[in-house]
Protein backbone atom coordinates (compact mmCIF):
# COMPACT_ATOMS: atom_id res chain seq x y z
CA UNK A 1 0.00 0.00 0.00
CA UNK A 2 1.07 3.72 -0.23
CA UNK A 3 -0.43 6.35 1.78
CA UNK A 4 -0.10 10.27 -0.18
CA UNK A 5 -0.97 13.15 2.48
CA UNK A 6 -0.91 16.67 0.50
CA UNK A 7 -0.64 20.25 1.78
CA UNK A 8 -0.50 23.88 0.41
CA UNK A 9 -3.83 24.60 -0.29
CA UNK A 10 -5.10 27.60 0.45
CA UNK A 11 -7.00 30.89 -0.77
CA UNK A 12 -4.80 33.21 -3.73
CA UNK A 13 -5.97 36.12 -5.54
CA UNK A 14 -6.36 35.48 -9.26
CA UNK A 15 -2.88 35.84 -10.80
CA UNK A 16 -1.37 34.97 -7.41
CA UNK A 17 1.12 31.39 -7.08
CA UNK A 18 0.57 28.53 -5.08
CA UNK A 19 2.63 25.46 -4.36
CA UNK A 20 1.46 22.30 -3.38
CA UNK A 21 3.33 19.09 -2.25
CA UNK A 22 2.39 15.57 -1.93
CA UNK A 23 4.75 13.31 0.54
CA UNK A 24 4.07 9.24 -0.37
CA UNK A 25 4.66 6.71 2.24
CA UNK A 26 4.31 3.03 2.24
CA UNK A 27 4.87 1.00 -0.77
CA UNK A 28 7.34 3.58 -2.33
CA UNK A 29 9.34 1.41 -4.26
CA UNK A 30 6.12 0.55 -6.57
CA UNK A 31 5.25 4.22 -7.79
CA UNK A 32 6.22 4.70 -11.39
CA UNK A 33 3.97 7.72 -11.93
CA UNK A 34 2.60 10.70 -9.46
CA UNK A 35 0.11 13.09 -10.83
CA UNK A 36 -1.86 15.55 -9.78
CA UNK A 37 -6.24 15.63 -10.69
CA UNK A 38 -8.53 18.40 -9.48
CA UNK A 39 -12.18 18.32 -8.54
CA UNK A 40 -14.47 21.40 -8.67
CA UNK A 41 -18.16 21.47 -7.44
CA UNK A 42 -20.37 19.84 -9.68
CA UNK A 43 -17.78 18.64 -11.68
CA UNK A 44 -15.97 15.19 -12.35
CA UNK A 45 -12.37 15.07 -11.41
CA UNK A 46 -9.87 16.07 -14.17
CA UNK A 47 -6.10 15.30 -14.78
CA UNK A 48 -4.01 18.28 -13.94
CA UNK A 49 -0.57 17.27 -14.27
CA UNK A 50 1.82 13.97 -13.63
CA UNK A 51 5.80 13.35 -13.38
CA UNK A 52 6.90 9.44 -14.28
CA UNK A 53 9.90 8.21 -12.10
CA UNK A 54 12.02 9.29 -14.51
CA UNK A 55 11.66 12.95 -13.89
CA UNK A 56 9.50 13.69 -17.32
CA UNK A 57 6.65 15.79 -17.06
CA UNK A 58 3.12 15.75 -18.44
CA UNK A 59 0.47 18.65 -18.57
CA UNK A 60 -3.15 19.27 -19.09
CA UNK A 61 -3.36 21.96 -21.79
CA UNK A 62 -5.04 23.74 -19.42
CA UNK A 63 -2.55 24.40 -16.97
CA UNK A 64 0.26 23.96 -19.76
CA UNK A 65 2.22 27.11 -18.95
CA UNK A 66 1.81 27.97 -15.82
CA UNK A 67 1.81 24.72 -13.23
CA UNK A 68 4.77 22.96 -13.02
CA UNK A 69 5.16 19.47 -11.46
CA UNK A 70 8.70 18.37 -9.78
CA UNK A 71 9.56 15.30 -7.93
CA UNK A 72 12.10 14.26 -4.82
CA UNK A 73 12.52 10.91 -5.52
CA UNK A 74 14.70 10.86 -2.07
CA UNK A 75 12.02 12.11 -0.19
CA UNK A 76 9.20 10.61 -1.78
CA UNK A 77 7.47 13.73 -2.67
CA UNK A 78 6.09 15.20 -5.58
CA UNK A 79 5.15 19.08 -5.40
CA UNK A 80 2.61 21.40 -7.50
CA UNK A 81 3.72 24.79 -7.95
CA UNK A 82 0.52 27.15 -9.31
CA UNK A 83 1.30 30.42 -11.19
CA UNK A 84 -0.88 32.85 -12.56
CA UNK A 85 -4.03 31.28 -11.16
CA UNK A 86 -7.35 31.71 -12.56
CA UNK A 87 -10.99 31.72 -10.73
CA UNK A 88 -11.14 28.00 -12.81
CA UNK A 89 -8.51 26.94 -10.99
CA UNK A 90 -10.31 26.25 -8.00
CA UNK A 91 -10.84 22.80 -6.95
CA UNK A 92 -10.26 20.21 -4.44
CA UNK A 93 -6.63 19.02 -5.74
CA UNK A 94 -5.27 15.59 -5.18
CA UNK A 95 -2.54 13.39 -5.13
CA UNK A 96 -2.43 10.17 -7.10
CA UNK A 97 -0.09 7.44 -7.58
CA UNK A 98 0.03 4.95 -10.52
CA UNK A 99 2.16 1.91 -10.83
CA UNK A 100 3.37 2.01 -14.61
CA UNK A 101 2.73 4.43 -17.49
CA UNK A 102 2.30 8.25 -17.35
CA UNK A 103 -1.79 8.02 -17.01
CA UNK A 104 -3.93 10.94 -17.02
CA UNK A 105 -7.13 8.72 -16.43
CA UNK A 106 -8.21 8.43 -12.72
CA UNK A 107 -9.21 5.15 -12.91
CA UNK A 108 -5.73 4.12 -13.53
CA UNK A 109 -4.15 5.63 -10.46
CA UNK A 110 -4.52 2.63 -7.01
CA UNK A 111 -3.63 5.18 -4.69
CA UNK A 112 -4.85 8.65 -4.00
CA UNK A 113 -4.33 11.24 -1.45
CA UNK A 114 -7.49 13.12 0.90
CA UNK A 115 -7.20 16.51 -1.33
CA UNK A 116 -6.30 19.59 -0.54
CA UNK A 117 -8.42 23.12 -0.86
CA UNK A 118 -7.45 25.67 -3.90
CA UNK A 119 -9.82 28.53 -4.15
CA UNK A 120 -8.75 31.66 -6.50
CA UNK A 121 -10.90 34.93 -5.42
CA UNK A 122 -11.07 37.71 -7.47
Amino acid sequence: QVQLVESGGGLVLVGGSLGLSCAASGRTFSIYTMGWFRQAPGKEREFVAAISRTGAPYYADSVKGRFTISRDSAKNTVYLQMNSLKPEDTAVYYCASALSGMPSRSDLYPYWGQGTQVTVSS
